[in-house]
């Protein structure tokens, strides 16, 4: 899921041959997020992931990502719901994300959701910072 996710906002932008090597790595070895500090949440739909998101009880997000297939299913939506939920529990102030610059979707989905571009990554891919007021 989080590879036909990440493929979908990064194709066109990175050269195939990156996406490739990511997606062999992932596949094979995944991601190891370790700490207490972490909020995993994780989205079904009909018995199937539809999504997930992670972030740090200090207000970043890490990651929020929905199968492209259950777009506008209101996956995403509650997921945010619930890191918000799970920050302003935890008294967190401002949330923070990064996102794929080329990625309006993304960004207008954040935007409708209270958040405003604070900056740019200084790195490549560009990333625009975002934060959000809880």
């Amino acid at each position: 899921m989080h590879v036909r996710a990440r493929r979908s906002y990064y194709e066109g932008h990175l050269p195939e041959s990156e996406l490739a090597e990511w997606e062999a790595a992932a596949r094979s070895r995944g991601y190891t997020f370790a700490g207490a500090d972490l909020i995993w949440l994780c989205a079904e739909l009909d018995g199937r992931i539809a999504g997930f998101a992670l972030a740090t009880d200090a207000g970043e997000l890490l990651q929020l990502q929905v199968d492209p297939a259950r777009w506008e299913h209101g996956v995403g939506d509650a997921l945010h719901r619930a890191c918000v939920e799970a920050w302003r529990g935890r008294g967190v102030s401002t949330a923070h994300l990064d996102v794929f610059e080329p990625n309006t979707r993304a960004r207008e989905f954040y935007r409708r959701r209270g958040w405003r571009e604070v900056g740019l990554s200084d790195g490549e891919p560009v990333h625009v910072r975002m934060a959000l007021a809880l």
